[in-house]
Order: structure tokens, then sequence, then C-alpha cells
């Protein structure tokens, strides 16, 4: 634990993140118009310069291509040495768009075994609905085929283990596909709780609002969508009889039968980047509150959504306490932030920077004696005047950094070249299905402790309910 009585920034510190010689910042300090805020851009990883033959590429099958698997595939395919070989998905449409875009001589198939099979596709994106993530997943890794799989990483947290168990059994890569621990923002707000900026981490809180109806998952239906063109046997497959609805399809995140709410598909984005920035392994307690505020279109899935959880002190972090929020009904428009709180200072992660600001604790506490007699403060202000004599004039430095990426960054990219790296040279997987399920299974919890109206408690290390 850091020294809670500690003053602020030292000048080895002030050095740091000024960027007077720091190796860990890129870039130069540009002077803002606060004359106490240091804007610092961040450099990229400089990544994927190497150049392939068409016989050294790695051939992709994307399986699931709405709109996520889509631009799963395009993040993918800008990355040198990559290429795609084959799509599947129950919706015909989606298919023929790919078709469209990389090209007629693209293989596909509603079956995701057919593309499995090919000795031409040599990994695959899944970007299915939840529901289908374990039974793919799993039947690729024994394939042979590396797996870049969609957050979260299942359904359920049983399905997590059984996945975990075929990752470590076969020895195949697999990535979860929550892209803020490949960020380097993310990165910097690491080491900036290393190097122990804010103080005592005490208090995370993050939300991610929106206000439209596509943010609120009302995606476009098209009228002719029907079972000639939906395999919606398929998608249903082990559920009850049902007649087609297209709402349960291309609505799906609506509906606990196919998602897993907006802890599910949100949550767990926050809980993975939260969990890189200060290595934790997850929350011992959770408590989530919730309800149907206001999409009243059939779903079964709430559209606002609190969760409270208790984190343990470890080797790597104090404890905490963490607040989470969705709104999808959100008046001022939407976003989302994190900010980490501590004794000394927060950091506040935003889209496209890192604003960290220190708070000093002066020197002198002050005095509350108003309510003594004269007498006695008189005695106190001797007291203080020798406690806390009075010092020299001290220059201000900056109380605010902002690091900031460059334009068009796209964390992304930089988690599929880990992905990829991993496949090529066996580099080590950043979120791989342990971090993967340490991230979801919170998240998973969350959903249960609103159904169930009690706190449930949660072991990070077994990944399991306690």
């Amino acid at each position: 634990m850091k020294d809670k009585n500690r003053p602020g920034l030292n000048r080895k510190s002030f050095i740091k993140k000024a960027g007077l010689g720091a190796a860990a910042i890129f870039g130069l300090p540009l002077l803002s118009k606060a004359e106490t805020t240091h804007v610092v851009e961040l450099m990229p990883k400089k990544l994927g310069g190497k150049t392939f033959s068409a016989n050294d590429h790695i051939n992709i099958a994307s399986i699931g291509v709405g709109g996520m698997g889509q631009g799963n595939t395009r993040t993918a395919l800008r990355v040198n040495g990559t290429k795609l070989v084959a799509v599947c998905d129950l919706y015909d449409s989606r298919m023929k768009r790919c078709q469209e875009i990389w090209g007629d001589d693209i293989y596909t198939s509603r079956d995701y075994s057919d593309v499995l099979n090919r000795s031409d596709v040599d990994a695959v994106i899944i970007s299915t609905t939840d529901h289908w993530h374990e039974e793919i997943t799993i039947a690729a890794l024994e394939a042979g085929k590396p797996v870049y799989l969609e957050k979260p990483m299942t359904q359920t947290i049983d399905e997590g283990h059984r996945v975990i168990e075929a990752e470590k059994r076969t020895g195949v890569p697999l990535i979860v596909g929550s892209q803020r621990t490949s960020s380097i923002l993310y990165e910097k707000a690491r080491d900036l709780i290393q190097e122990g900026e804010i103080g005592d981490l005490n208090f995370v809180e993050g939300y991610w609002d929106r206000r439209s109806a596509i943010g609120a998952w009302q995606y476009s239906i098209p009228p002719s969508a029907s079972t000639r063109n939906v395999d919606w046997n398929t998608y249903r497959k082990g559920m009850s009889r049902m007649d087609f609805d297209p709402k349960h399809f291309f609505r799906w995140r609506n509906y606990g039968a196919y998602g897993t709410g907006v802890a599910g598909d949100l949550f767990v984005h926050l809980f993975s980047g939260m969990h890189m920035i200060v290595g934790s392994m997850g929350p011992e307690q959770v408590f989530g509150t919730g309800g149907l505020r206001y999409w009243d279109d059939g779903r079964d899935a709430e559209d606002v959504v609190l969760g409270l959880y208790d984190y343990p002190e470890t080797e790597n972090h104090p404890a905490f306490n963490l607040a989470l929020r969705v709104n999808f009904a959100d008046g001022s428009g939407g976003g989302s932030r994190i900010r980490l709180v501590g004794s000394d200072g927060v950091i506040d992660i935003g889209w496209n920077n890192i604003t960290l600001r220190k708070w000093r604790q002066p020197l002198s506490p002050g005095m509350s004696i108003g309510d003594f007699d004269e007498s006695t403060r008189e005695e106190y202000q001797d007291y203080y005047a020798q406690r806390y004599p009075e010092s020299r004039a001290q220059i201000i430095d900056p109380n605010e950094f902002v690091y900031r990426a460059p334009d068009g960054y796209d964390d992304r990219y930089d988690h599929f070249m880990n992905w990829f790296n991993a496949i090529r040279n066996g580099d080590s997987i950043l979120q791989d299905g342990t971090f993967g399920l340490r991230a979801a299974g919170p998240a998973l919890l969350t959903n249960q402790s609103i159904t169930e109206k009690k706190s449930l408690n949660w072991n990070p290390v077994t990944m399991q309910v306690s």
C-alpha cells in the first residue's frame, strides 16, 4: 500500500507526467489553455507492418455476419496477411452482403460445421447471438481453428467453464473480443495506477448510456424476412417450438433466450477494461437492480440497469467499490466513461482520451474551532502554529494531465493484432477464456441478482458462485 500521508506530486513524478524525458510516454506535451493542464498525445503501437505472401495468409471465416460480425471482419482484414474465405449466417441477405463487399468467390453456408470442415479455413471470428457462443466455439477449438469470440464470452457461467476446458485441452488460441484490454488508453491508465498517481484506489464508476432506437436495440427488420431466407429452426435449436418472429431474430439482444441483457452486452466492456487497468480478477459480491422504464416493445431485457460490486484487497490493488450503470433512455444524450478514484486523484477515461487530475492534500489540515470558547481557541491556535509552522510558498505544478489517442485510433485493430500474433508467433493472449469469464461472470450475475432481488457472492479466482 502507498503512504496515505505523503504529499502530492513529487519532482520525479511531475517530470514523468509532463513528458520531459519519460520513456513511458510517447510524443511531446502540449500546454493547453489552462496553465495547470498538460496534453500528451499517445502514439499507437507499431503493429502489422510486415507483409506476407499469398501462401502465408491467415484465411479467416466469419461466423455470424450481422452488424457486429461484419464490423469485426472489416477490422480483421485491415491486418496485413489476412484473407476472408468463408462466411456463415442464418440470414441469407447478410451472406450476400459479404459477397458484395469482399467478392463472389467467398464461400457461404448457413451451417457453421461446413465452414469448420473446410481445409482452407485457418481461423474463425464468431459474432453470433450469445446463445450460440459455447457450441460453435468448442467445435472450432476442437477442429483446430483459432477463435476470436465476440463478448460476452458465453451466455452462462457453466458454458464459460466448458469453453475454458476446451481451450486448455486443445491448446488452440482463443481471444474474447472486448477490445479495451488492447487499448493504448487503458494501458496508460494502468501505468498511472501502478505509478501511484492517484494514491490508493478506493472507488470506480462506469456508465454506458444511450438515447436512440438503434442504440436501444430496435434494429431494422426487413419486410421480406421469413423462413424462406432465415433458418429459424436452427436459430432456436433445442428450444420449444415457436412461430417465426422477426423481432426475436433481428432484435435478439432484447430477449433473455438469445442474449445477456445490457449487463452482458455493455457491463462486460467496463469490467474487462477495468480489470485490465487494476490487475483484478473480479468482485466478491454482486448486486444489481433495474427495470424496463421506456422501451416497452415486447422485450424482456431491462433498459435501465445499475450494479454495485465489492472488490477485495489483493496483491495488485486495495479493496474498492465499483458502480456501473446503463440507461437506454438517457435524455442527456448518452455516452460512456470510466472514473477511477483514489486518495490523491482521479483518472477519467473517455472515448479517445484519459484525464489525470491530482488532488494535493494540504500540508496543514485547517482549524474547526469556532465552537470553542476564547481561551480554548487561543490554546489551539498556539498548538497549531507549532505543529504546522508557516513555510515558504511553493511553485504550483500542473494538476491535470490529458493523454490523447491519435485521431482515428482503433483499439479493436490492436486486439485483432494480438490474436493474429498469437496464431503466427505464439504470443500471449491478452484476453483468453479465463480473463473473458472473469469479466462476463459478474455481468451475468448482475442479471441474476435483478431477477432474484438479492446480492450474490462470487469467487473471482474459481469463477463460481460462492
